[in-house]
């Protein structure tokens, strides 16, 4: 029934941003209770939605210790905390949302899907680009025979210059011992969106990429190990200077969330300027920890002699995913904002416009897709219906065995087969 009762588990960006949604629509979702062991994140969530302090817990473990007081957890904790999490709330009972990736190990995958069978509870993994309006629209132009057969497909991960600095060279997913691999925390839900879109099982991957340009040794002459530090001969020429990207590029043009609020909670140019002395996301790109790869290369051969690739790369100002289809009857391109249809028969090319307002919150995130997400999830909750989630266990499971062959061909250099 409405409103379902929601716990979150991590309240980081994501954790926010699903908790928005019962902000937003308190007659559909309601948050009961959140876990996170940062006072200030916590009880930021926990603030807006009224909780008491018995319902701000430290850590999900003490939530997991309760006997069962809500309808859902949404699972938005660090990766490596999924799968524990993950198996001790399906065994309560609980339905599960859980952000990708799933979990860190093929494993773990499986466990997870072996839990949440098991106890029979409703589960979705939160590859929001099934959700979102670009994809929906593609989805439907397929299912309705306008390409004709599905052939071959192109896909693109812009992750942009400036993203890649923040999260995958100085922020939490820039070393895989504590987190993943980039294929797995970066584009696990790219590459479950190809497997939805080809409707057909994949068999065979090959991969190519490497940690090419952020390495010590690109580091200028002269240039200091945080960018506060760096002479402004050199700062001021680079185009991944933290004092850029944050200060330059944002603050001063008025944005002052995402991703300046990961930095500190005093969003002030004096407060920014404080956390890029003294915090990690002010280190110079070239003096880093990081060692995931910020270019790579996926091949795949699907069942019925249908292929696909997908690049992603973070030389590119981002500015949102890319999709070619070619099909027997016709081919499409989206840049994640239009979908562009051109028929064989007739000659003529057809725009589909997605219609996602630019608001950069709830209803637009990831193209719709963290709304869409949102709302089926709550209805699959609400109304017992698991045809709300296009993103279950078995369909979550076989895209990141694609993923995880995908790495292990890139670094042994060979073509293999995807565990069924």
């Amino acid at each position: 029934m409405y409103p379902v009762k929601i716990i979150i588990l991590g309240c980081g960006g994501r954790g926010g941003c699903y908790a928005e949604y019962a902000k937003q629509f308190p007659a559909k979702a309601q948050v009961t209770a959140v876990a996170d062991p940062r006072d200030f994140h916590r009880n930021a969530i926990a603030d807006a939605h009224g909780l008491t302090a018995n319902m701000r817990f430290n850590r999900w473990e003490e939530v997991a210790a309760r006997p069962k007081f809500a309808d859902a957890v949404l699972i938005c904790t660090l990766d490596p905390m999924h799968e524990a999490a993950a198996v001790a709330f399906a065994k309560q009972g609980y339905a599960i949302l859980l952000e990708k990736p799933m979990a860190s190990t093929p494993q773990a995958c499986r466990n997870i899907v072996g839990a949440v069978k098991k106890a029979d509870v409703i589960f979705a993994v939160c590859h929001v680009l099934r959700y979102a309006a670009f994809s929906r629209k593609i989805k439907e132009i397929i299912d309705e025979g306008m390409l004709g057969q599905v052939v071959s497909l192109q896909h693109l991960e812009p992750v942009g210059n400036w993203h890649q600095d923040h999260s995958y060279v100085r922020g939490n997913w820039r070393n895989e011992k504590d987190s993943s691999f980039m294929l797995l925390t970066k584009c696990c839900h790219d590459i479950d969106l190809i497997r939805y879109f080809m409707n057909a099982r994949c068999r065979k991957v090959q991969s190519f990429g490497s940690l090419n340009f952020y390495r010590r040794e690109n580091r200028p002459a002269g240039a200091a190990s945080k960018c506060t530090d760096c002479p402004p001969e050199i700062e001021r020429n680079c185009p991944d200077s933290a004092i850029k990207i944050y200060i330059r590029d944002r603050l001063r043009k008025g944005h002052s969330l995402w991703p300046i609020n990961v930095l500190t909670t005093d969003v002030s140019e004096v407060g920014v300027m404080k956390a890029l002395r003294e915090g990690p996301y002010g280190r110079c790109v070239f003096a880093c920890d990081n060692n995931v790869v910020d270019n790579q290369v996926v091949n795949m051969e699907f069942e019925g002699r249908k292929t696909a690739s997908m690049t992603m790369t973070a030389f590119c100002n981002e500015t949102g995913r890319q999709t070619r289809i070619f099909g027997t009857r016709g081919s499409l391109s989206s840049d994640g904002e239009q979908v562009r249809v051109f028929d064989f028969l007739s000659g003529k090319t057809t725009l589909y416009p997605t219609g996602v307002p630019n608001d950069n919150g709830i209803l637009s995130g990831h193209g719709g897709g963290d709304m869409g997400l949102m709302q089926a999830f709550i209805a699959a909750v609400a109304e017992n219906d698991r045809t709300r989630i296009l993103s279950g266990p078995e369909e979550t499971l076989e895209s990141h065995l694609i993923t995880f062959a995908a790495e292990k061909s890139r670094l042994t250099g060979k073509v293999l087969e995807v565990d069924s």
